[in-house]
């Protein structure tokens, strides 16, 4: 790929106040338009949802990675849009995910839960390289499960 790869790291507040059937059908909701955006834009990356947050990396042309970002800042369903990194990247970490959604397996879910309980989840305490690399192992663990 000839084009400059870019990494951008973010993460918002919550502002879907639903049940948690609802909440899991909007999730979904989500991933289907970004996954099928990302997939026509040559986006890659994964989502991550705990405790009233949501932490995000994208990957891909800066151009296409801006534009997906604006519409996440328009999105009503987020609040207080924090953009942690955005930079040049040598190789994508998750070249197989048009978006994926980590921590669904009762062992990644488990993982995670030592995470958000160090943290509260609240990702203000990380910075784009620790939620990266949170994100990353998560993925590759989920690859594990699914193979």
């Amino acid at each position: 790929m000839s084009a400059s790869i870019y990494r951008l790291v973010y993460y918002s507040r919550n502002h879907v106040a639903l049940d948690e059937v609802a909440f899991a059908a909007e999730v979904d909701d989500i991933l289907a338009k970004s996954r099928a955006n990302n997939v026509r834009d040559g986006i890659t990356g994964a989502l991550m949802f705990n405790a009233g947050c949501f932490a995000q990396v994208l990957e891909g042309p800066l151009d296409v990675v801006e534009a997906a970002f604006e519409r996440i800042q328009q999105d009503e369903r987020h609040g207080e849009v924090s953009l942690l990194t955005l930079e040049p990247i040598e190789r994508r970490s998750f070249p197989n995910w048009a978006m994926g959604f980590v921590g669904m397996s009762d062992e990644t879910a488990s993982r995670f839960a030592g995470v958000a309980a160090a943290s509260g989840f609240d990702p203000a305490h990380f910075d784009g390289n620790d939620l990266h690399t949170i994100l990353r192992n998560l993925a590759l663990e989920e690859e594990r499960q699914a193979a």
